[in-house]
């Protein structure tokens, strides 16, 4: 093999993976970075406890917006929610499910029950399901959400919690 032939497959074999390849044009790491410093004192704001959820779910035109998986709701989940797992949200599928940008939406995840044992193990802290619902529900536009900020028992009969 040539030397230079030989240099260029050592260069390359040292050359980081990342380093080598272009960047994905439809994936924004920085971008992502920068909504979520963006998000956190808007989401802050919007933290509520059981019983302003409660009183906000009985508001006419109030969506319970379930964002765990398909097979996870229909073990488990509040009362009159629909379900759009995290992993489905694009904008069209987010306008068919929700409508209107400017509608309440109220959103919780498995780290909102204290009874950690299916359909609702409890998460890693740093990445309950609310966080990603909340940043990407804002970075569709939708900016009426209020997130379920207090641990409850799915038991208590004040969550309403049904099995499908």
């Amino acid at each position: 093999m040539p030397r230079s032939c030989l240099a260029a497959l050592l260069l390359a074999a040292a050359t980081p993976l990342a380093a080598a390849q272009p960047s994905n044009p439809q994936i924004d790491y920085r971008g992502f970075q920068r909504l979520a410093a963006e998000v956190q004192p808007y989401r802050q704001a919007r933290l509520v406890d059981w019983a302003a959820f409660a009183a906000l779910a009985a508001r006419r035109g109030t969506l319970i917006l379930d964002a765990r998986s398909a097979d996870a709701f229909a073990a488990g989940h509040i009362a009159g929610a629909v379900n759009l797992p995290l992993t489905d949200f694009t904008a069209a599928s987010l306008a068919r499910t929700i409508g209107r940008r400017d509608r309440t939406i109220l959103i919780y995840c498995n780290n909102n029950f204290r009874n950690d044992r299916p359909p609702v193990p409890l998460k890693s802290i740093q990445l309950a399901l609310n966080i990603q619902t909340f940043i990407n529900l804002y970075g569709y536009g939708y900016r009426n959400v209020r997130e379920l900020n207090q641990v409850v028992d799915f038991n208590d009969p004040a969550v309403r919690w049904v099995r499908d």
